[in-house]
């Protein structure tokens, strides 16, 4: 068995660095034995079950809200219901990017290596997962909620001239936060069967992805350039601020016959809310901090984002 030595080894303040390879080829054991075919695993002809949710409600932006408490019980379910087509929307938009940044890592590197390999399996999965989120979407009966014209054009520059390492950062921000979300609401059975099992494909196969994007981004802030360290920790800042944004689209206040700039501001100033969003960033802000993205600048975008106490 080939040794690698304390000259050649990768070390940061989790410790060493596992190889690269040896990453990948467990993660593409786990792929072989646990992905799924969601148009085959799902019942996407059963009816929409009367009396479910369609996101838990303590999830929901406008949850323990003044206007929560005057909302009507149906009211507060349709509110479910567009939430998580804006949330299944959001992960859409951020899986096309994710997969245009997974690539270009993988453009330069050797095309017969596991963590390739890997890689192309992992865009797999991003291609089944945005298929099965548009199919909830349209099975919820919602429209779908595109992001403001200004961050989808400047997603186009991101995917365009994103570092690698600002590129693990930024999946790592849209997969964990909805991740953490998800994990609430598979075993919860007052969620639509349909939702909770398209929950439960997706927390499986992320927790792959999140492994690979961490022991990656550890790599490369370790092996990265200054510049590009320092680039990765301003833009992963203001990557934050972004989604934070984006996360529900004020739309779908409307859309369930609330005024916007209440709700918009209710949610804001929500104890509650603050609180869900700061647990749902809590495990990635802790290894961001570990690794050193986290620091000056990037912390004060972070808690500019409401995501970081």
């Amino acid at each position: 068995m080939t040794t690698v030595t304390e000259r050649d080894a990768l070390r940061d303040a989790l410790g060493l660095l596992r190889d690269r390879e040896q990453v990948a080829e467990r993660l593409l054991e786990s792929s072989a034995k646990h992905s799924f075919d969601p148009d085959k695993e799902l019942d996407w002809d059963a009816p929409v079950e009367d009396g479910k949710w369609f996101w838990p409600p303590e999830l929901l932006s406008l949850y323990d809200t003044p206007l929560w408490r005057k909302m009507s019980e149906e009211q507060r379910m349709d509110l479910a219901r567009h939430e998580a087509a804006s949330l299944a929307s959001l992960g859409i938009w951020f899986e096309i990017i994710l997969m245009q940044l997974l690539v270009r890592h993988i453009y330069d590197k050797s095309l017969t290596s596991n963590h390739v390999r890997y890689a192309l399996t992992e865009i797999a999965d991003e291609c089944r997962h945005s298929m099965m989120f548009a199919r909830m979407i349209k099975k919820g009966g919602a429209p779908t909620y595109r992001m403001p014209r200004v961050y989808h054009n400047l997603a186009r520059v991101l995917k365009t001239v994103s570092t690698t390492p600002g590129s693990f950062a930024a999946t790592l921000l849209g997969e964990e936060i909805l991740d953490w979300m998800q994990r609430l609401t598979f075993p919860d059975e007052r969620v639509q069967t349909i939702v909770r099992g398209v929950t439960r494909i997706h927390v499986v196969e992320e927790a792959r992805h999140v492994r690979y994007a961490r022991e990656e981004l550890r790599r490369q802030m370790v092996s990265a350039p200054r510049w590009e360290r320092e680039l990765t920790r301003i833009s992963c800042g203001e990557a934050a601020r972004v989604f934070a944004t984006c996360f529900v689209n004020p739309q779908v206040y409307e859309n369930v016959g609330l005024d916007r700039r209440e709700a918009v501001a209710q949610v804001k100033a929500s104890g509650h809310r603050r609180e869900v969003m700061q647990s749902g960033a809590g495990r990635l802000t802790e290894f961001l901090d570990d690794i050193g993205v986290m620091n000056g600048l990037s912390r004060r975008l972070w808690r500019s984002s409401g995501l970081l106490a």
